[in-house]
């Protein structure tokens, strides 16, 4: 295959961004399939992408896994600010039957923060199994966490979208996705989808295994993993998790813990419409719904993966990975080293996205230089 090269284009004052983008373009394999789009104020001023001889165009589709998270909750944010959820509500006023097992008391905040402790299925799920958002909810619903509700936090990485999705659908009668479908992505365009359409299949592109060098490989057989993080990544299920994205029936189902198919223009596009609205229109989220969601972090270290400070409500914190954003910036990473983030205190929305895993996975690196560029470019 031939060397990729950058194609798309900037505004001016943006052309750290493309030097940035280039140098990732020039040190990856040609088929890592990296994006880049950047919304300012609304307006997109970054449109990224590394195209090699296949004439690619930046609209091809990949699955973004944990992308989707940052969907949902949005979900919810909407919910809530219609008054539909409340946040200090416990999840068993809308699901009597989570209240299994001494989870009666936590409320829809601390699900929210992944305080729920039911992180996924012991002996792990499959595929399919996963898919089904209703079934795997009833499951989880019925099991013993494997902490008090409330004491800790820990990252629910494949199953938080059935558990908020269940709540969801309790309380509207209808799925995140349907509502994602009717107030985000149909609305405003977005190639983000939550239930991929048969059309689209054709510009949908499968994402390719890591391929880590012998170092990297031996760190990993020293790495020891704990039984929280070996259940809440299904390591006894689905441990390939390009499996688990090149799925028919998560592309099609869009399980909204990790199943949606998109591209960095749609992911960048949604939370500019929630943050600023796009193009001139109106925020769909207010400052005070947003407030709610993104005023306190998790304290202490996620037990499953140790990270620090790692949720605001829902939503990652962004300012603990990448120092040069606000306080209050909110997004969600994905598996294969996708990143979004939205930043309130200078109106960007940033979405970077590959299809090729990288080392070893969540965030890729890059993101780190890549988002300074977009922020120092947008700081003048």
């Amino acid at each position: 295959m031939a060397q990729a090269h950058v194609a798309g284009e900037v505004a001016k004052g943006f052309e750290a961004v493309r030097e940035e983008f280039a140098a990732v373009v020039a040190r990856e394999p040609a088929d890592a399939g990296a994006q880049l789009a950047v919304y300012q104020g609304g307006r997109r001023v970054v449109d990224l992408w590394a195209a090699t001889d296949v004439q690619e165009t930046g609209d091809e589709l990949a699955p973004l896994y944990s992308i989707t998270k940052g969907a949902a909750y949005l979900v919810v944010a909407l919910l809530v600010q219609d008054g539909v959820l409340d946040l200090d509500r416990e999840v068993a006023h809308y699901w009597p039957e989570f209240a299994a097992q001494g989870k009666g008391a936590l409320t829809l905040r601390g699900l929210l923060q992944h305080r729920a402790g039911v992180v996924g299925v012991p002996g792990g799920a499959s595929v399919e199994e996963l898919a089904d958002e209703q079934t795997l909810a009833a499951r989880l619903a019925a099991q013993r966490p494997l902490w008090q509700p409330g004491t800790a936090y820990g990252y629910h990485a494949l199953v938080i979208g059935a558990l908020v999705g269940e709540v969801v659908r309790r309380a509207t009668g209808r799925s995140v996705q349907e509502i994602y479908e009717e107030r985000l992505r149909s609305p405003y365009g977005l190639d983000f989808y939550l239930g991929l359409p048969e059309k689209e299949a054709a510009r949908t592109r499968d994402v390719l295994p890591m391929r880590p060098t012998p170092e990297q490989l031996a760190g990993l057989a020293a790495g020891v993993m704990g039984e929280a993080m070996r259940i809440a990544f299904n390591v006894e299920g689905t441990p390939d998790l390009t499996v688990y994205g090149n799925s028919p029936v998560v592309r099609a189902n869009a399980p909204a813990s990790a199943g949606g198919v998109g591209n960095a223009r749609g992911v960048a596009g949604m939370y500019a419409a929630a943050l600023t609205g796009l193009d001139g229109g109106p925020a769909l989220l207010k400052p005070e719904t947003l407030a709610q969601f993104t005023g306190v972090r998790t304290a202490g270290a996620d037990v499953v993966t140790g990270e620090v400070e790692h949720f605001l409500v829902g939503f990652e914190t962004q300012q603990v990975r990448y120092p040069y954003l606000g306080a209050d910036a909110f997004g969600h990473c994905g598996a294969a080293g996708a990143e979004a983030w939205a930043d309130p205190a200078t109106g960007l929305t940033y979405a970077y996205t590959r299809r090729l895993f990288a080392f070893p996975g969540g965030a890729a690196a890059e993101n780190l230089q890549l988002g300074e560029a977009v922020y120092r470019s947008a700081r003048g």
